[in-house]
């Protein structure tokens, strides 16, 4: 009965001690991200060149170049502990900016599925920069 005991007991400390299992992404669409966008502490990020953001962009998103030399520096800016909303053109290089953003400690991450092309595909706004 000890041995059950003892063995009920390391097991249960076993389980409490587990790490975390890794963050994982959430995928969403053009109409959850404009649900998304609207709420007070979401953190939204267009990863795209600042080139590909003059060119139109989505409200409200601001820009930090992926392939900037200074890409993981810039994301230590961000609030780690509120969610994060990050699209691209396409999705490719939301893909692998997330798992940076997980290894820098970020708690939730959601990407928009198809990046600004499906956005504008699913007729939804998108901004230019004006050039006086």
């Amino acid at each position: 009965m000890k041995i059950f005991i003892n063995l009920l007991i390391l097991s249960l400390v076993l389980v409490s001690c587990k790490p975390e299992s890794p963050k994982e992404v959430e995928m969403i669409s053009p109409q959850e991200m404009q649900d998304l966008r609207n709420m007070d502490d979401v953190q939204l990020v267009d990863i795209r060149t600042p080139e590909e953001y003059k060119d139109g962009y989505i409200a409200g998103f601001q820009n930090i170049d992926y392939f900037s030399n200074s890409f993981e520096q810039d994301i230590q800016g961000l609030d780690k502990s509120k969610p994060v909303v990050v699209y691209c053109r396409s999705g490719r290089r939301t893909a692998k900016c997330t798992k940076k953003m997980i290894e820098a400690g970020f708690v939730k991450i959601y990407d928009l599925e198809g990046g600004i092309t499906q956005w504008q595909h699913e007729g939804f706004e998108v901004k230019t920069i004006e050039i006086p």
